[in-house]
């Protein structure tokens, strides 16, 4: 039997004998609360396996053979917002959470419990995808449980701040700090104050990267629009992550006093700096 080996530990694992094996024909049971998530499911065991597991409403929130029951339903209250209650058997997959977060945190913890192939972005062939027949009874031992990236000195684009996300997803992580302005750049769009990203986001940490643009039209050493940054926070939402953005305001602001030098005590000329 494959070891259970999940992060962050879970507060109860009881092994039980036997395993359940994924197939082409498994299906991903839902309710109403728990549809999107199913949704995530699928798409996040699609690419590896090759399967287009059906997503299937099943109201009652019972269980099925061969099958991935996600609900709400009859779940223990006590569990909370976060908590969830894991049955992994040889007949099938019984997920239960109070509220719809702790069923996707649970989806991670299935995740982690099928073979690390099933991270890959591409079909992984003669692979078994079976996960050990668990009990796993959870719940966060921390309400704020974050990390945070500092676009301030250096830019990144899109894809890398969803990726960022997706691996916080599946570390069961809630809180994405985003840190937007620093000295050495502003780089959230202010419609009401131009200047900040005219002047303010122009140059990048690196000179090295200061002309570089990635392919989703984001260049390195300028800001993220504001439907940019609805689209990760919606991301994030996505994921049951929260977004807490990071402006500095009055510390660390050289990148808004070059762009309206009269906020400062001096007048200027302020310089933003490259390091």
């Amino acid at each position: 039997m494959r070891e259970i080996d999940i992060v962050p530990k879970p507060l109860q694992v009881t092994p039980l004998e036997g395993a359940f094996e994924l197939g082409s024909s498994t299906r991903i049971l839902v309710t109403e609360s728990t549809r999107a998530v199913g949704k995530y499911l699928q798409e996040m065991l699609q690419p590896a396996t090759g399967y287009p597991l059906a997503v299937t409403e099943n109201p009652d929130g019972n269980g099925a053979p061969n099958a991935i029951l996600l609900t709400t339903s009859k779940a223990d209250a006590s569990l909370g917002e976060e908590g969830y209650e894991l049955s992994v058997t040889p007949g099938g997959v019984v997920l239960r959470a109070p509220h719809p977060a702790g069923v996707f945190y649970g989806v991670q913890s299935l995740r982690q419990l099928l073979p690390p192939e099933i991270e890959s972005s591409t079909k992984v062939n003669e692979v078994a995808w079976v996960a050990p027949a668990v009990i796993i009874r959870d719940q966060p031992r921390f309400r704020w449980r974050g990390m945070m990236l500092d676009t301030g000195r250096h830019m990144f684009p899109l894809a890398f701040l969803k990726r960022t996300i997706d691996l916080m997803a599946l570390q069961k992580m809630n809180v994405f700090h985003w840190h937007l302005t620093e000295d050495q750049g502003w780089r959230i769009e202010i419609k009401k104050y131009p200047r900040l990203t005219e002047t303010g986001a122009w140059r990048s940490a690196s000179p090295r990267l200061g002309e570089m643009e990635e392919p989703d039209g984001i260049p390195y050493g300028g800001f993220y629009t504001q439907a940019q940054i609805r689209e990760i926070v919606d991301y994030a939402a996505s994921r049951f992550i929260k977004v807490v953005p990071e402006i500095e305001m009055p510390g660390h602001a050289v990148a808004a006093l070059a762009s309206y030098p009269q906020l400062g005590c001096t007048g200027g000329p302020y310089v933003v700096r490259t390091s």
